[in-house]
């Protein structure tokens, strides 16, 4: 362990790393911005949230941070800001899936939970909400190919399954299934092909899901194995 930064009452459930800032959100409804190359532990204080901050996200161009609260929130902040540049209220349950397209400046998604089960997409340069769509299932974790226009849904209740789109249209390119319980972990490859998810089940899944840069084949192949690889292309 090299530091331990403290400053938040309660538990840290989110954090987003932009260059060597770090962004922490907790149940104890504020965002704390640390700079690792600072002494202080805390280098700004973030309110706006009612609840408990769930989801957290840098823009791929460091200057935009958009969080998400079990207050049914989405807000946007700028590097200079302490209270919400924008705030979006459509989703009715936690934002806790965020994730900011790699091709589009400003696009960017989120999902909501149970009692939502939608991923909206907002233009936070035009600050317009551009469309919904309703996934059947709580929306656990986002992320976008960085290779393609398409994006990877992971989900809870009740299906726990993950969900490949082609976006803007949202056409269900594959849907997989396999985890037992909610799909609470998502992370992608360096390479941007894999993804990796973990659930409740205790296991770790790994799925082949984007084209490489280089390649935009098609063919599919779908099947799951625990801490096995599946391919879908």
């Amino acid at each position: 362990m090299t530091r331990t930064m403290e400053g938040h009452r309660l538990r840290v459930g989110a954090l987003s790393w932009s260059s060597s800032q770090l962004s922490s959100g907790s149940r104890d409804k504020s965002i704390l911005q640390r700079d690792i190359r600072a002494q202080e532990d805390c280098v700004s204080k973030l309110s706006g949230h009612k609840s408990e901050v769930c989801g957290l996200k840098w823009s791929p161009d460091s200057r935009e941070l958009a969080s998400g609260g079990n207050d049914n929130r989405l807000f946007v902040w700028n590097n200079h800001s302490t209270q919400p540049i924008l705030k979006y209220c459509e989703h009715t349950a936690a934002v806790k899936a965020i994730a900011w397209s790699p091709h589009l400046h400003g696009l960017l998604a989120s999902g909501g939970g149970t009692a939502d089960r939608c991923i909206r997409f907002w233009n936070t340069t035009t600050n317009t909400h551009l469309s919904c769509m309703d996934t059947g299932s709580q929306v656990c974790n986002l992320v976008w190919s960085k290779n393609a226009n398409e994006l990877v849904s992971t989900h809870g209740y009740s299906q726990n399954q993950i969900i490949l789109w082609r976006y803007p249209t949202m056409t269900k390119i594959a849907t997989l299934t396999g985890h037992t319980y909610r799909v609470l972990y998502l992370a992608i490859s360096p390479d941007g092909q894999m993804i990796v998810t973990g659930a409740g089940d205790e296991t770790l899944r790994f799925w082949n899901v984007f084209p490489s840069p280089k390649s935009q084949n098609t063919e599919s192949e779908i099947g799951a194995s625990s801490l096995g690889r599946t391919q879908i292309r």
